[in-house]
């Protein structure tokens, strides 16, 4: 996880929403970890008649102006990285994955 390129920070999880590993700007944080097992549990329960009761998202990202949040599930763990953004001036914001 450390070698992911303008990463600020990482976190994985158990499925409760444990630390298991974590590093740079994330490191030990709790705080970070309730939300995003909170916020899988909502998407996991989002209306049940657009989605199949066995779908599951993918991948979760979270954009904000100057960083974003990459979350994903493997293996019964949860995976977290904080990226930052950056800006070229004669191209806008892009992010590449």
């Amino acid at each position: 996880m450390e070698k992911i390129p303008d990463q600020l920070g990482y976190l994985i999880l158990t499925e409760d929403g444990a630390v298991l590993e974590s590093g740079g700007e994330l490191e030990n944080d709790e705080r970070v970890a309730t939300i995003i097992t909170d916020l899988i549990s909502l998407s996991n329960s989002v209306d049940p008649v657009a989605f199949e009761p066995e779908e599951q998202f993918k991948k979760i990202t979270i954009t904000y102006d100057d960083h974003w949040f990459a979350i994903c599930i493997s293996n019964k763990k949860i995976y977290v990285v904080k990226r930052k953004i950056e800006a070229s001036a004669s191209e806008g914001i892009s992010v590449n994955v």
